[in-house]
């Protein structure tokens, strides 16, 4: 899995993440041997440029989920405007300038893993729809009339401070626990 993750990451024209031997890491890897074999949700909190991407594509990998797809999602980076037609997808017509269906990341990680990196960054208005899809396990696309079931596992990751955002009224309490 080593070498795969390198060779993508070299595709990608990222730096290696090379693994090591420290006390840390070992208690890390135990932990990612712990929740890979689950299909529970899982958050990863760290500081940026931490590894917290690489985690997620270890527990990935060791899980039954890894000849799925592994689907990345900044959510720094989805505009607010686009942001639940990109997660979600839509229909055509849905909205000005929808011009064909689209299929969200939902759905592309069907059967393997979405990823949200930055689910601090999440606008509230998407909160509330992630929360119903995590606990309905089905989206509803957007200018969609029935929701489609859709099988991933969710994994997050911030490095924001969530209990804080939740005191602040930016963050829901119940999605919080969910993820």
């Amino acid at each position: 899995p080593l070498l795969k993750t390198l060779r993508k990451r070299m595709e990608r024209h990222e730096a290696p993440i090379y693994e090591r031997q420290s006390a840390a890491f070992r208690e890390i890897d135990h932990k990612i041997k712990l929740v890979a074999t689950t299909n529970m949700s899982v958050l990863i909190l760290g500081e940026s440029g931490t590894g917290k991407e690489h985690i997620a594509e270890k527990i990935h990998a060791r899980s039954k989920r890894s000849a799925g797809p592994f689907i990345p999602v900044d959510c720094g980076l989805l505009s607010k405007e686009l942001a639940a037609s990109a997660l979600f997808g839509h229909e055509k017509g849905a909205f000005t300038g929808a011009e064909s269906k689209k299929q969200g990341f939902w759905e592309e990680a069907a059967g393997g893993t979405l990823f949200l990196d930055e689910i601090g960054n999440l606008p509230q208005h998407l909160q509330a729809k992630l929360l119903t899809a995590l606990q309905n396990r089905s989206i509803m696309p957007l200018g969609s009339n029935s929701p489609r079931a859709v099988d991933i596992r969710l994994i997050s990751a911030t490095n924001r401070n969530l209990q804080a955002m939740v005191s602040e009224g930016t963050f829901r309490q119940d999605l919080l626990y969910r993820i």
